[in-house]
């Protein structure tokens, strides 16, 4: 046995050298998620293990922040690699709204986001209307969910410190506790899939989701443009039988000024490679696409790297 482990010794050594230098080659790519509760670190997790899955090459980590508002200074820092960034956070850095331009590039679209309220199945409230003069929770503090009700209240023509009592959260978990016992009277959020909606929409007696009707949505999209319509198909919540339109935008993966153009290139190749997998993983994915990518997003906001891979799929001219 002793002379076994001996000779055996070299090769050992060889095999963990390879390994140890395969470990080595990686390139570690951290990204940036938000508070544990809400849908930004399940997507996150779920796209990372895909790459990860996918290129061997690369090694995604996610890490949980404050959220897009957080994000967005981070990966301007270098303090992350791509950052998962809410439509709205990311309309207003790129285009310099209220604050310098920001050089961040967009390595994929990740999902449309149609703002809602959700409130108790069994509660009196059917319209958005009816929610003034209450306390409603927008979101956590660094969320951009937070800056899509601003924009969504404002043109509707409410202001959020006038017609209702606002509250902002330290952690996006913890909203559906809050409307279950009322200390809300709703939870304001976006998406098909978000944690927060599945949350109250799983526990008795169930939710009902409030948002602008057909002249809202018009009087919202006059005043703000870059909102869209955009709609909830119907089965997306537990008792949900009805689609549900609603405005919003897409959230993006955006990278700080300096990730390489190989990097975002091979990423962009791994998030196309894996879209079934993504989905199989979180439905809410489905609409991670290259496709999507293509679409929803300005081309010349377009890392470099992801518009090579982009034209070379030939979805980008």
């Amino acid at each position: 046995m002793r002379t076994f482990l001996l000779s055996s010794l070299p090769l050992i050594l060889a095999m963990s050298a390879a390994f140890g230098a395969e470990a080595v080659n990686k390139t570690i790519v951290v990204l940036g998620t938000a508070t544990p509760g809400g849908g930004f670190p399940v997507y996150g997790q779920a796209v990372a293990e895909s790459i990860n899955a996918t290129d061997a090459s690369l090694e995604v980590r996610p890490q949980n922040t404050a959220g897009s508002t957080e994000n967005i200074p981070l990966l301007e820092a270098g303090k992350l690699d791509i950052g998962l960034v809410q439509g709205e956070a990311a309309m207003e850095a790129l285009n310099g709204v209220g604050r310098p331009r920001a050089d961040l590039r967009v390595i994929f679209a990740m999902y449309a986001t149609p703002g809602m309220f959700v409130v108790r199945a069994d509660s009196p409230y059917r319209r958005i209307e009816d929610l003034r003069g209450k306390r409603i929770a927008l979101g956590a503090k660094g969320s951009g969910l937070v800056l899509l009700a601003g924009y969504v209240l404002d043109g509707l023509g409410y202001e959020r410190g006038r017609d209702f009592e606002t509250v902002l959260l330290d952690r996006a978990g913890d909203g559906p506790e809050m409307v279950a016992n009322g200390t809300v009277a709703a939870l304001w959020g976006g998406g098909s899939g978000w944690p927060g909606f599945l949350a109250v929409a799983n526990a008795p007696p169930g939710a009902r989701f409030l948002v602008p009707d057909a002249e809202g949505i018009k009087r919202i999209e006059a005043k703000h443009p870059f909102l869209g319509t955009l709609t909830v198909p119907a089965g997306s919540f537990p008792g949900q039988t009805a689609p549900i339109v609603s405005v919003g935008s897409w959230s993006l993966i955006l990278s700080r000024p300096t990730l390489g153009d190989d990097v975002a290139y091979r990423l962009a190749r791994a998030l196309h490679a894996s879209e079934p997998q993504l989905a199989a993983r979180l439905p809410q994915a489905r609409e991670t696409t290259a496709a999507n990518t293509a679409r929803a997003v300005r081309h010349d906001l377009l890392h470099p790297g992801t518009l090579k891979y982009l034209k070379e799929t030939g979805l980008v001219r």
